[in-house]
C-alpha cells in the first residue's frame, strides 16, 4: 500500500467513525470468506459500516475520534463495525447475531461514544429497542390510560340503556 493510499483510508476511517454512534471491534480469525461476506451484507442492509485495516492505520485513525479507547484492542486480524444510521445498537445486534452463528468470530471490545463497554453487555445492548420501537412502546403506553378512559366513558350509557330497560321490564311484568 502507498503512503497516498494509506493516507486515504485513515482519512475514510476516520470520517467513518466521526459520523458513527457506537462500534464493535472483533477478531475475525479462523472466519471463513463466505461467512464474512455474508456478514458484509446483513451490515449494508443494517446501516452498519464494517472496515478491516491494519492495526497502524486504524490507531492513527481513531486517534482523536471517539473511539480512541479501542487503541489497546487493536492487535491482530481486527473487523471495525460502526453504527452510522439512527439506531446506536445495529452493530451491536449485526454482531451478536453473527457470533452466535459462528464460533471463530470474538468480540474485542464494544463502544458506545468514548466509553469502552464490558463483553457482557454486548447482549443487553443488542437486545435494546430500536429508536423506532422505543418510540411506538412509549406512544403505546401513552395510549392505554386515554383508551381505558374512553371506554369508560362509553360505558357509562350503556349501563343506564340496560338498567333503563330492566326498570321498563320490571313494570311491564307488574
Amino acid at each position: 500500500m502507498r503512503i497516498d493510499d494509506k493516507k486515504v483510508a485513515v482519512e475514510e476511517l476516520q470520517d467513518v467513525a466521526n459520523k458513527a454512534i457506537s462500534a464493535v471491534a472483533a477478531d475475525y480469525h479462523g472466519t471463513s470468506v463466505s461467512e464474512l461476506t455474508t456478514l458484509r451484507k446483513e451490515a449494508r442492509e443494517s446501516d452498519v459500516h464494517l472496515k478491516v485495516i491494519r492495526n497502524t492505520l486504524a490507531k492513527k485513525a481513531l486517534s482523536d475520534t471517539k473511539f480512541s479507547c479501542f487503541e489497546d484492542l487493536l492487535v491482530g486480524p481486527t473487523m471495525l463495525a460502526f453504527s452510522v444510521g439512527d439506531d446506536p445498537t445495529s452493530a451491536a445486534k449485526l454482531v451478536n447475531n453473527f457470533v452466535k452463528v459462528n464460533k471463530n468470530f470474538t468480540v474485542k471490545g464494544i463502544s458506545l461514544g468514548d466509553t469502552l463497554l464490558e463483553l457482557s453487555k454486548l447482549s443487553a445492548l443488542a437486545n435494546m429497542p430500536s429508536r423506532e420501537q422505543a418510540l411506538s412502546q412509549l406512544a403505546g403506553l401513552l395510549n392505554a390510560p386515554l383508551n381505558q378512559f374512553v371506554s369508560v366513558l362509553n360505558q357509562l350509557p350503556s349501563t343506564l340503556v340496560r338498567t333503563l330497560q330492566a326498570i321498563k321490564e320490571q313494570k311491564e311484568q307488574a
